[in-house]
């Protein structure tokens, strides 16, 4: 179980570089670190448990259920703290998402990311292409279409242009 959680935590930072512009928070990687450092924790604790058990030390043992026990009562407290805070975060992330669209011009590195993502995520916008509506980027161009890497992968000729909504 902790090399899994160490292989989930070291992708997610993996992961992160390829997203960090939507992820400026300096807090983005903290999951991913906590996630690496439960993986360190388990693997001690199941040191910890398997000695005990092979010495049957009632004492190890005890140990090791005191730690067991600490863990679920954090894992609890973790859950409850996600699903309290859920809405903010959701609130954080659509507004710096909205701050890098805003910066979007076709050539920059924040363009850059926000095309990598949606092509990725197979999205157009934040919630969907009206979005791009009220960007400068959109006002700016004039033609009246999203970025092409709004389109589906499966239309061919899709130049992003609004009157074709289905193809984005």
């Amino acid at each position: 179980a902790a090399a899994g959680l160490s292989y989930v935590g070291a992708y997610v930072i993996n992961t992160y570089k390829s997203y960090d512009n939507f992820l400026q928070d300096k807090y983005a990687l903290l999951p991913a670190v906590i996630i690496i450092c439960v993986a360190v924790v388990m693997f001690i604790i199941g040191l910890i448990g398997c000695c005990a058990t092979f010495h049957e030390s009632r004492v190890g043992l005890g140990l090791f259920l005191a730690i067991i026990l600490v863990i679920f009562i954090a894992e609890v407290s973790a859950f409850v703290l996600g699903f309290v805070y859920r809405e903010k975060v959701k609130t954080d992330v659509q507004g710096t998402m909205r701050s890098v669209f805003e910066k979007y011009d076709g050539k920059n590195p924040e363009s850059t990311v926000v095309d990598y993502l949606q092509e990725q995520l197979h999205c157009c916008g934040v919630k969907n292409y009206s979005d791009w509506t009220t960007t400068q980027w959109f006002n700016s161009t004039g033609n009246n279409s999203v970025p092409q890497s709004c389109c589906q992968q499966e239309a061919k000729n899709c130049t992003g242009h609004l009157d074709h909504p289905q193809e984005l």
